[in-house]
């Protein structure tokens, strides 16, 4: 059996082309992908700003949903017709990290669609202790969120939002996003600093309070609206120098500060701020399983707008001009590529 598959050839390049489906091995499933979302990581692939990584002949994507088509040896408890999502990670079990019990930060993980083959084909074998099962009666296309979800939850559960915390993101993208309504949904007072006027646009129509730091002293509106407390919360999700000075600027006392944006290079950090303020820094990196049921169970109770979320959805055919659409026009919330014509 042939399967169309995207194989990033760097240049800015994807060409579809025919593989060959190999059935899964022990331990492994076989899904029949319907759906996979553009994250902000394929798009630095597709730039090239991963080529020592990722490599010429991969085909990548993870922000994916999906069919089991077939089950490999020794796996118990997935059938062929379950409707899934995959977290791509796949990790080592033996590093010191994993018998921590830390296993998605495992020292010699595998990040499935970038490390590995990925999920931008129609049929895609992966370990099936990467599987959640999905609840009855989510779409497809909106299941395809999970992921970047999940990654939301996490980094909301690291935060330990609590009801009634003033919270800032910095940066509305769609992690910023996320993580906005995530910490919402936790109680949360939710602010966010953003410089896309299309974006500041789609958080205002979600009812944050929206912060232009272009046009406004973000630090000052902070301080002005929590009574000169400060944001008890604070999540880096630009990946930018002004976002990090922001962060420590704009951060009450005792506040809990959450990195999650992936920066380009060393940002410098105010240290004098950490110790005026007794500031808490937090890593955050993927997720756990339990980011993934949670994201579930978030969708399947209408915390994502699903529909408005996701800008435009195109067939697999199509999958390069879409990329290059979101190099012409990054303001996009979400672009979804359509794998399977019957999904």
């Amino acid at each position: 059996m042939l399967s169309n598959a995207a194989v990033y050839r760097g240049n800015k390049t994807f060409s579809v082309e025919q593989k060959q489906v190999s059935d899964p091995g022990p331990g492994e499933v076989q899904i029949k992908v319907a759906y996979c979302g553009i994250c902000g990581t394929d798009l630095h692939i597709f730039l090239g700003h991963m080529d020592q990584r990722v490599g010429f002949e991969r085909t990548i994507g993870h922000e994916m949903s999906g069919v089991i088509s077939a089950v490999g040896a020794g796996v118990d408890g997935l059938i062929s017709g379950d409707r899934i999502v995959v977290r791509p990670l796949d990790h080592c079990g033996e590093c010191p990290a994993c018998l921590a019990g830390h296993e998605h930060i495992c020292h010699n993980l595998k990040f499935i669609g970038i490390d590995t083959e990925g999920a931008f084909q129609e049929y895609w074998n992966v370990p099936a202790h990467t599987i959640h099962v999905l609840p009855e009666g989510l779409d497809l296309a909106h299941a395809a969120l999970i992921e970047p979800l999940a990654v939301a939850c996490h980094d909301v559960s690291r935060a330990q939002v609590k009801p009634g915390e003033d919270v800032l993101v910095i940066g509305g993208g769609p992690i910023g996003l996320l993580v906005a309504l995530v910490a919402r949904h936790a109680g949360g007072k939710v602010t966010i600093s953003e410089i896309s006027e299309s974006r500041l646009a789609y958080a205002d129509k979600l009812g944050f309070t929206t912060i232009n730091p272009k046009t406004t002293d973000a630090a000052e509106q902070v301080n002005a609206q929590t009574g000169n407390k400060g944001a008890d919360v604070v999540f880096e999700v630009s990946g930018s120098q002004p976002g990090v000075d922001l962060m420590t600027d704009a951060a009450a006392v005792r506040g809990r500060i959450v990195m999650v944006a992936i920066h380009a290079k060393k940002p410098e950090v105010d240290m004098f701020r950490f110790f005026w303020r007794e500031l808490e820094l937090f890593g955050a990196r993927v997720y756990r399983p339990e980011d993934y049921d949670q994201a579930m169970q978030l969708l399947a109770e209408g915390v994502v707008d699903c529909s408005s979320f996701i800008t435009d959805i195109q067939p697999l055919k199509d999958i390069q001009g879409a990329f290059e659409a979101l190099t012409q026009n990054p303001s996009a919330i979400k672009s979804m590529i359509q794998i399977s014509e019957n999904a």
